[in-house]
């Protein structure tokens, strides 16, 4: 037996209605908001994340999945998005115009690591990005958003955690600082941290270990240093989040996992997913579009993961996952005549519809109904197409009415108004 590779997940019902579920939220609050989609291949030039994300990121050291293709060119399967929608931009001219350009997407991202609860090699995003403003405010609505799309979902338990990294004017004497003070104590420092506390010191900030992180105990941090520029930014996010009365809390040894943020950092953290407690995270990167060979313009965005949203939603009641099944249960071959010619009206005006194609009795047709979480079942036999009338069994309360065949899609729609197809 061949099985999938290690660290790729197969999505199986009823997973993938929960998928389907916070996917079609995602895509409501994006839409209101005024973001467009955009779909990416999965394949790019290794050169774009190796320059985009930082050479020295775990990411690029560690866990893109490279290889040569025919031509002996090196190409990556997508290690995240922001990499590839500003490549997009950059090479579909989408710059024109001086408005900001609203974007989101989503799929699979690739990374070779360890294979964990929340964490798979291949695994999923929801991403988005603006692209062109500079304001503060743009950053507060990003937020807002990302934050909206949780309420929607009714996910509970979250906290939202900001900072500052910064700009170019600023970073550059904090990060000679750091580098300094690495140096002095570069001994107490992990093995990964020596190697990268000279080329990228905000990382070391990032590392769990232990003695890492007694070290940084005694580090200044960034909010310490910044110009009056960056503190005006943040300042101004800060008021309009509190405006909003969105909860969050100031961390100011927040740093994010890639090299091109500047200034407004983010991240949703739970406690209900053990070691992996980040659901969404991003943040301003107004230098990486010039860097990458577009336009100088300012941009910001985030990532949520998927699998980890999933697991959040997986307490919630199926129904809100998915439309309710009509089952109809067949005795005869007129009945299933009749029931298939039923059931694809039903389809038609919107309504979700099945019935047994295999002769089952009545009872495993009913355990049938039951295993595939039925909203109703239609009983319909002889009897019942002599009269026109058959038996509908609402599965939830338990209750059963006659009802007309004729009239069907309108009495469902009088019993559960609010759960009709569209």
């Amino acid at each position: 037996m061949i099985k999938a590779v290690r660290g790729m997940k197969d999505l199986l019902p009823p997973e993938t209605a929960r998928w389907h579920y916070l996917e079609t939220v995602a895509r409501a609050v994006f839409v209101s908001y005024g973001f467009q989609e955009i779909r990416l291949p999965l394949l790019e030039r290794t050169e774009l994340f190796s320059r985009s994300i930082g050479a020295s990121t775990d990411i690029v050291e560690k866990e893109m999945y490279t290889f040569l293709d025919r031509r002996g060119e090196s190409m990556t399967l997508r290690p995240e998005a922001t990499a590839s929608v500003v490549r997009a931009f950059i090479e579909n001219r989408l710059d024109q115009g001086a408005e900001v350009k609203k974007y989101f997407t989503m799929g699979p991202m690739f990374r070779y690591e360890r294979p964990q609860k929340g964490r798979y090699r291949q695994f999923h995003q929801i991403n988005c990005e603006a692209i062109g403003g500079e304001a503060p405010e743009l950053d507060a609505e990003l937020i807002l958003l990302l934050m909206e799309i949780f309420r929607r979902l009714k996910v509970t338990g979250l906290e939202l955690v900001v900072n500052s990294l910064g700009c170019p004017q600023c970073r550059p004497a904090y990060l000679m600082e750091l580098t300094a003070l690495f140096a002095r104590g570069l001994r107490d420092l992990c093995p990964d941290c020596q190697r990268r506390s000279a080329a990228n010191p905000l990382r070391v900030f990032d590392c769990k270990s232990k003695t890492c992180q007694e070290l940084l105990a005694q580090v200044p941090t960034i909010s310490d240093k910044l110009c009056d520029n960056c503190q005006r930014h943040e300042a101004r996010v800060l008021e309009l989040l509190d405006r909003f009365q969105v909860p969050y809390r100031r961390n100011p040894r927040l740093v994010r996992g890639l090299d091109y943020y500047t200034r407004t950092a983010f991240e949703v953290v739970t406690t209900q997913l053990g070691a992996q407690d980040a659901v969404a995270g991003g943040g301003r990167y107004n230098g990486l579009i010039k860097d990458l060979g577009g336009p100088d313009l300012p941009a910001i965005g985030f990532a949520i993961g998927q699998e980890r949203l999933a697991t959040l939603l997986s307490q919630q009641d199926a129904d809100l996952l998915q439309q309710p099944l009509l089952f109809v249960a067949v005795l005869g071959e007129a009945a299933r005549d009749r029931a298939f010619e039923l059931v694809q009206a039903l389809r038609h005006q919107g309504y979700v519809a099945d019935l047994d194609f295999t002769n089952r009795s009545l009872k495993a047709q009913m355990t049938m109904a039951n295993r595939r979480g039925a909203a109703w079942v239609l009983i319909l036999g002889d009897q019942e197409l002599a009269d026109g009338r058959a038996p509908l069994k609402d599965m939830r309360r338990g209750e059963q009415h006659l009802v007309s065949l004729d009239t069907l899609p309108q009495i469902l729609a009088d019993l559960q108004p609010e759960l009709k197809g569209v």
